[in-house]
């Protein structure tokens, strides 16, 4: 039986749909995770009551959890609005959003290159490998899977444009370019990959009339938007104190870390061992294989691009959408994250596709033996992905995972003595705490939940003496306004209503918004007004 060339496309397209719901399958047993999950959904009061006028104002007016994405907090609304807080509606949510995704990029790259079967094993890939699980499985993580969603809705619209380029269908590729950007900043180089998809596969660069000058202009409102939208994200996450100063981690460590995190992500993509939540600064970085990697690519860009456009334009799509998450300008502890791949993976994937391609067109084998090599890969991820999206079923499970296959991870043993310490276990907790602040002396999550964990069991003096001791190394934290809270907390406690005051009012003159503070200091002031006059 004959298929036509609609057939075809509609029955890839299935094929993708059915294999990435077997690969995700293990989610629908999955919870939320005490890992950012309870900022984005559980304990956040304007997503949890869905989507109502004042939440709509407070998704676009109002930065949250070290973001601008307002239409990520419309889509965890619309999931509250729907399934409340029962996670399967949320993770559900999510793969039909990454299965869009492929099947979109599918489609878009069919109709750039006029090519059915190398498009297909790239969006194949980009489906199923398991490095994207942590972009999938992680509700907090939304913003990625609908940033990407808006992504290949633009380079649709743009593709469309490009065979007849009109006002109607400009205004089509900004708008999604925008909803896009208002998803998640990371698509900020998309104009970039809008220029190299100009060279190969739209050829727009042989029309002398879309010379490279003009297609830059054309471009300029795209790059006006990414530059707004930088501008907006570095602002609201220097305020809230997630950009690491150059004190800190100078430029040359920086410059270091990104060679070594292009390769290492590379060699995730290609063998997708010990993935993790949470990677920490190693002990000593060096870069002498990640070096050589990058100037080997290099040589070989110069040396085989002639007559290979698809190399040029896959290697550049991954160098430059990594730039914005590649540690130049750090954002928070980790050094890199499996999440950061999910758009910049693309690039790497069409370079594998169009390789075989032509790696098989050269070959006497027959085409069903190139057929069962394929498959058997993908069989491979789809089974690779169950076994990281099992990961992902609770808190405790996942950051068991992650200690397993990391060295020194003092974040995520934090997290697992939090974890531990939500279902009173609050001795075993503790250990991980001080096994977390032996790694990092100066890690403060690690040190408030110290601080918090012997305030809740009533031991007050060494809960005072705890927080006395993290105030001083504090510093520049950022939260020290909880510590002061919590200071005021154990005071109180312990009747010392002047040390409670002060301590209060240090905290609101930190955060003037802190309810916890607030709350603390009118109780204080409400006992020394009782005890005034009862006097």
């Amino acid at each position: 039986m004959k298929f036509n060339q609609v057939q075809i496309l509609v029955l890839i397209s299935i094929v993708i749909v059915a294999a990435t719901f077997v690969a995700y399958e293990p989610i629908r047993h999955s919870g939320f995770i005490l890992l950012d999950d309870q900022w984005y959904v559980t304990d956040n009061p304007h997503v949890t009551g869905g989507i109502t006028k004042q939440s709509i104002v407070w998704a676009f007016t109002k930065s949250y959890a070290s973001n601008w994405h307002p239409l990520t907090w419309l889509s965890h609304m619309l999931d509250c609005e729907i399934y409340g807080l029962n996670p399967l509606g949320h993770h559900i949510t999510s793969v039909l959003i990454h299965i869009a995704n492929s099947v979109l990029l599918f489609w878009v790259l069919r109709k750039m290159t006029g090519i059915i079967w190398p498009s297909a094993f790239v969006a194949a890939i980009f489906a199923l490998h398991p490095v994207h699980v942590e972009s999938v499985a992680w509700a907090s993580e939304r913003k990625d899977v609908l940033s990407g969603l808006f992504w290949m809705l633009t380079m649709l619209a743009y593709a469309r444009y490009a065979e007849r380029p009109n006002f109607k269908r400009y205004v089509l590729v900004l708008l999604a370019f925008a909803m896009g950007l208002m998803a998640k900043p990371m698509v900020v180089t998309l104009p970039f990959v809008l220029l190299l998809l100009d060279y190969w596969p739209l050829g727009r660069f042989l029309n002398f009339k879309r010379s490279l000058p003009n297609l830059l202009l054309e471009k300029v409102p795209l790059f006006v938007l990414s530059a707004v939208s930088s501008v907006i994200t570095f602002v609201v996450q220097k305020q809230s104190g997630a950009v690491v100063g150059l004190e800190n981690w100078p430029f040359y460590i920086r410059a270091v870390n990104a060679v070594g995190c292009y390769f290492n992500y590379v060699i995730k993509m290609l063998y997708p061992k010990g993935l993790a939540v949470f990677y920490p600064v190693p002990e000593k970085m060096t870069i002498d294989a990640a070096a050589l990697t990058v100037i080997g690519a290099a040589i070989l860009l110069v040396r085989w691009r002639q007559g290979r456009p698809w190399l040029v334009v896959g290697l550049l799509w991954y160098l430059g959408t990594l730039v914005p998450v590649i540690g130049l300008v750090q954002v928070g502890e980790q050094i890199m994250a499996d999440r950061y791949t999910y758009l910049p993976s693309i690039g790497v994937f069409i370079i594998i596709a169009w390789a075989a391609s032509e790696i098989l067109a050269k070959l006497s084998h027959p085409k069903p033996v190139a057929a069962g090599a394929i498959a058997a890969a993908l069989i491979a991820m789809v089974l690779l992905t169950r076994i990281q999206a099992g990961f992902w079923q609770d808190s405790g499970k996942l950051y068991r995972h992650t200690l397993a296959v990391t060295k020194n991870n003092y974040f995520i043993l934090d997290g697992y003595g939090l974890y531990l310490c939500k279902q009173g276990k609050y001795e075993e907790g503790m250990r991980y705490f001080e096994q977390a602040t032996s790694i990092a002396p100066n890690f403060m999550p690690a040190w408030d939940d110290i601080c918090t964990t012997l305030l809740i069991q009533k031991k007050l003096d060494e809960a005072i003496n705890c927080l006395i001791e993290a105030l001083q190394k504090a510093k520049d934290w950022s939260f020290s306004y909880r510590l002061y809270s919590r200071l005021g907390g154990a005071y109180e406690q312990k009747g010392d209503l002047g040390l409670a005051e002060t301590n209060f009012r240090k905290a609101l003159a930190m955060n003037p918004d802190f309810e916890s503070a607030q709350t603390g200091l009118a109780s204080v002031l409400a006992k020394q007004q009782a005890k005034s006059v009862n006097k």
